[in-house]
């Protein structure tokens, strides 16, 4: 059992609270499942038990969609698919057939699934997660126990997991939720998204979580990673009254963007569907940095008309007329297969055909999405531009700007790809605008899985190497005199977000929920401590170096 030492892991969301650790273990009554005579069913009715049972399951994880939006529904909606996926039932079904019980298919079929996802990577290996959740679930219902899931902590705790599944984390109450602390996961798993979506602070990846005393106070610091165990109570609630302070500053700040001393830094909001939309159109921000419209179709397997699309695109734009919304076009692949567009079985999809390659061999996939585009804006008055992702090569981002500008709009293209990294100054000569996209970049710089949790110190967007990229990006906007934003998990972290802005760096699309502390820090520093702290951080030779330059840096001259 830890007791009187201090855990570490990746911060993903700020703040600092203490309260007591409750853990969080996924388990089912094994009298339950030791009773159940699995053997007793033949081939058809075995299947028919894990019918009913998956579809329980799925119907579960509807309903916690349906009282959600944003991240929280998107992921809950795909673990539903997932539950009711053909090819999982026939991978039950062949184990059925040769010879194993019900207990057994379903265990075989799972862990054949997690293999494939693993080796796929990115955030397909994030998945097998998901794919744990259900059989869990779908094993609870099979022998009659309750479904396994986080009970709502009588007083306001500290949840304590190894991971969280998406239904868990979806449906985390943040009145009683203090913090989570979790042994796995990345900046970019599913429970450090919806922390964010519910600005509950967040710690991942911290080894040893488990081992703390159940019931025991923990000090939980979002900012710098650290997870307290036993602190001085009388040291911890100064810290946290100081905290909420700054938080009760974050609350009452109403934009728009700015340093301390004026300079302007558009603050924009990640939006993927029209509920995350109106999400964002409540808050201080200055339209849409990034709308991925992919997620609007995961669960499609033909390709909508483009008056379809349209009329999808415009209820997401409505909020935001006059105001600059970012469209990107399909991001499907690797990670977010698209039935109607993505392609089946390559060996390496995280490094295969996504994004804009989609175009390559189905031009008119493109063009149809362009024109549905058009005329959304059209009808909305949105300031609409565009941009491609996974662009490596400066004939793409040529041929992408040439569509886009056929048709009236303002086109960028994403910075994903360390090549189109280094060079960004030629990628504006034929483009209008930036968007780094930090996940991909940071996955891609370091060649390390993003939702690997042993490799969550090489995932960290505070790599030297990824604010180098970043650096390069950004000093190419100022001297084309073209705008750089940039729309990954990094947008929302207030601290690097001064880093970001003393690099050049024009805009930060993040969460909704994100934006009020981005702003509020941004407000409390000069252009030139900015400036400072990208040099500190530049400098530094890790990340956890890097946060702790920047943090000397923004209280000695904040």
């Amino acid at each position: 059992m830890v007791t009187n030492t201090t855990l570490r892991g990746t911060p993903v969301v700020p703040g600092l609270v203490v309260g007591p650790a409750v853990l969080v273990r996924a388990d089912i009554d094994p009298a339950a499942v030791a009773s159940y005579d699995a053997t007793a069913l033949d081939e058809g009715a075995a299947l028919t038990a894990y019918d009913e049972a998956v579809e329980a399951v799925a119907h579960g994880y509807e309903q916690r969609s349906a009282t959600t939006s944003g991240a929280a529904a998107e992921v809950l909606t795909a673990s539903a698919g997932l539950a009711r996926d053909r090819g999982l039932r026939s991978a039950v079904r062949k184990h059925l057939r040769a010879g194993e019980d019900l207990l057994g298919a379903l265990s075989g079929a799972i862990d054949q699934f997690v293999g494939i996802f693993t080796e796929m990577g990115g955030l397909m290996a994030e998945r097998a997660s998901d794919l744990r959740d259900i059989e869990r679930r779908t094993l609870a219902h099979l022998v009659g126990a309750p479904e396994p899931g986080v009970a709502r902590p009588s007083v306001p705790s500290v949840l304590v997991a190894q991971d969280l599944a998406p239904a868990d984390a979806a449906g985390l109450d943040p009145t009683v939720v203090l913090a989570l602390v979790t042994e796995r996961g990345g900046p970019t798993s599913h429970t450090a998204i919806i922390a964010r979506q519910l600005a509950i602070p967040c710690v991942v990846g911290v080894a040893g979580a488990l081992a703390v005393p159940e019931g025991g106070d923990l000090l939980v610091d979002g900012t710098t990673g650290g997870v307290e165990v036993a602190p001085d109570p009388a040291q911890a609630q100064e810290r946290v009254l100081a905290d909420r302070a700054r938080r009760e500053q974050v609350a009452a700040w109403s934009g728009p963007g700015a340093t301390a001393d004026g300079v302007p830094v558009k603050l924009v909001a990640n939006v993927a569907d029209p509920e995350s939309a109106a999400t964002a159109g409540a808050e201080p921000v200055e339209g849409v940095g990034l709308f991925r419209t992919e997620l609007c179709f995961l669960n499609r397997a033909d390709e909508p008309g483009v008056e379809e699309q349209a009329a999808i695109y415009a209820e997401v734009l409505r909020p935001f007329t006059g105001q600059v919304v970012v469209v990107r076009t399909l991001d499907a692949g690797s990670d977010k297969p698209v039935a109607f567009a993505t392609q089946v079985g390559e060996e390496n999809p995280a490094l295969g055909v996504r994004g804009l390659r989609l175009s390559f061999d189905n031009p008119a996939l493109l063009v149809r999405q362009l024109d549905a585009i058009r005329l959304a804006a059209d009808r909305t008055g949105a300031e609409v531009q565009v941009m491609a992702p996974m662009v490596a090569t400066v004939a793409e981002a040529a041929g992408f700007a040439g569509l886009v500008r056929e048709r009236g709009l303002r086109a960028g293209v994403m910075i994903e790809v360390p090549a189109a990294a280094l060079l960004a100054h030629r990628m504006l000569e034929v483009v209008d605008f930036l968007s780094i996209g930090t996940n991909d970049l940071t996955q891609y710089t370091m060649a390390a899985d993003r939702m690997a949790t042993d490799l969550a110190h090489l995932t960290d967007p505070w790599q030297p190497a990824v604010l180098q990229l970043i650096a390069i990006t950004a000093h190419a906007g100022r001297q084309a005199g073209k705008p750089v934003g940039v729309c990954g998990e990094a947008a929302a972290d207030p601290l690097l977000a001064c880093a970001l802005v003393g690099m050049g760096i024009t805009s930060l699309s993040m969460a909704p929920a994100a934006v009020r502390a981005v702003g509020a820090r941004l407000a409390g520093v000069s252009a030139e401590t900015c400036e400072e702290v990208a040099e500190a951080v530049l400098g530094a030779t890790d990340p956890a170096a890097a946060r702790a330059a920047a943090l000397l840096v923004v209280e000695r001259r904040g």
